[in-house]
């Protein structure tokens, strides 16, 4: 098992639509936003200088499956574990929650990228403020 870090989020009404369902976009946004936490926890952000080095977190893959609506109000119990830890990546893994049922679950992989003037990345190592507080997965 990966590093693991848990969360809660309370459904707004803006999440929702016209049927008071949480609309399947907003889970992508929790998403994003239990892995802010997630390396703000680790003391950095999701935008930071690393050694001299501005690096950022560009998404290259997400998914998210579907059992269970959310309704307005609900507060949902977030997990996320990192699957896998690689030299230059993190893939998350989220399972949203609401009193142990199982609502969704998703995926999201990242690159540790430098951020260069003008918008150019470059992928590069993670940092070892991030590697040191990860477990390995491999």
């Amino acid at each position: 098992m990966g590093t693991v870090y848990l969360t809660k989020r309370r459904v707004e009404f803006s999440d929702t639509d016209t049927a008071g369902i949480v609309h399947f976009t907003r889970f992508f946004v929790y998403m994003e936003s239990a892995e802010h936490e997630f390396l703000r926890s680790l003391g950095t952000s999701v935008i930071a200088e690393h050694d001299g080095v501005r690096i950022g977190w560009p998404r290259v893959s997400a998914s998210c499956d579907y059992t269970q609506p959310a309704y307005f109000e609900d507060v949902l119990d977030i997990r996320l574990e990192v699957l896998r830890k690689g030299n230059r990546s993190l893939t998350y893994g989220y399972t949203f929650t609401r009193d142990d049922t199982p609502i969704a679950e998703g995926r999201i992989v990242v690159a540790c990228c430098r951020l260069h003037e003008g918008g150019k990345m470059e992928a590069v190592p993670l940092p070892s403020l991030i590697a040191d507080g990860i477990e390995d997965t491999e």
